[in-house]
């Protein structure tokens, strides 16, 4: 019975952690764009082909 008493001290040190890193993410605007990435994969190699092809005509 006494674990209790160190597992919710714990597991409330852990929640307040996750909420902080939680504002932290949305203050520092990770969230404001999520397809940026999606899109930069996916039409990060037709810029690089069309760049090419330009070169040599």
């Amino acid at each position: 019975m006494s674990i209790i008493y160190v597992l919710i001290p714990i597991a409330i040190l852990f929640v307040v952690i996750a909420i902080g890193i939680f504002f932290w993410a949305v203050k520092s605007e990770q969230f404001s764009d999520l397809d940026k990435q999606g899109h930069s994969i996916l039409f990060e190699d037709d810029k690089e082909e069309h760049d090419k092809s330009n070169e040599r005509d």
